[in-house]
C-alpha cells in the first residue's frame, strides 16, 4: 500500500508534513507513505529542504494520493511539462487535495461539477477554474477528496486511514497525535468532519 503526498518547490510544511505524521501511525510491513516530489530536493515557503522519498511519476501507481499545497502552485498549474508529468485515476486511487491542490485537481479535470474545499487564498482560483468552493474544512465524493485550511490536513489523513483500514484505525492515529487533554473531544471532531464521506 502506497500512499504518496505531492510535496512540490514552495510547499507548506503541515500540510505534507502533518499528513506524513498521521497516516505512518498505521504500522504494517506493506503500508508505505512517502513525500513525492517533482525533484530529487524540495525546499518549503519557510526554507526546509527535504529529500524525495519517491518521484512524482511514482503517483501513478500509488494506491492513495495526496496533493499538497504550497507557495508556487499557480506557477505548477501552468508547467505543461509538470503537469504532465501527473496521472491521476480516480477510478483506482484514492485522490485526495490540501488547499491549493485543489487547483491542480481541478486543472487536471479531475473536479468536474464536485465542490471542493480549498484555503481563503486559492479560493477565487479554484472557482475561475469552474469548481464550486465550499465554505468547510473537508469534503469528499467517491474517491476524491479535498480540505480547507492548513489543519485540515489531518482530515484528509484521516479519511485515508478510515477508506483503507477502517475508522477505528483512522481514530487511533488520531488520537495518538492529538493534544493531551483533548484527545477525546479532537478525535471526535475529526470523525465528524470526515465520517459522513466514508460511504458516498
Amino acid at each position: 500500500m502506497h500512499i504518496a503526498i505531492l510535496t512540490f518547490q514552495g510547499f507548506n510544511e503541515l500540510d505534507s508534513l502533518i499528513a506524513l505524521g498521521v497516516l505512518n501511525r498505521i504500522k504494517k510491513p506493506d503500508w508505505r507513505v512517502t513525500l513525492c516530489c517533482p525533484d530529487a530536493e524540495v525546499t518549503s515557503m519557510n526554507g526546509v529542504t527535504v529529500h524525495a522519498q519517491s518521484m512524482l511519476e511514482e503517483a501513478t501507481t500509488a494506491d492513495a494520493v495526496i496533493v499538497g499545497s504550497g507557495m508556487q502552485t499557480r506557477d505548477i498549474v501552468s508547467n505543461p511539462d509538470l503537469m504532465g508529468r501527473l496521472s491521476l485515476d480516480p477510478t483506482k486511487q484514492l485522490i485526495a487535495a490540501q488547499c491549493s491542490g485543489t487547483l491542480i485537481l481541478a486543472k487536471l479535470g479531475l473536479l468536474g461539477a464536485v465542490p471542493a474545499c480549498t484555503d481563503l487564498l486559492t479560493k477565487p482560483w479554484v472557482q475561475e477554474a469552474g469548481v464550486e468552493v465550499l465554505n468547510q474544512p473537508f469534503f469528499a465524493k467517491g474517491n476524491i477528496a479535498t480540505a480547507g485550511g492548513c489543519l485540515a490536513s489531518s482530515y484528509l489523513a484521516a479519511w485515508i486511514i478510515a477508506s483503507l483500514e477502517g475508522l477505528d484505525a483512522a481514530a487511533a492515529a488520531l488520537d495518538y497525535v492529538a493534544p493531551v487533554g483533548e484527545k477525546e473531544s479532537f478525535v471526535a471532531n475529526a470523525l465528524k468532519n470526515i465520517q459522513p464521506y466514508l460511504d458516498d
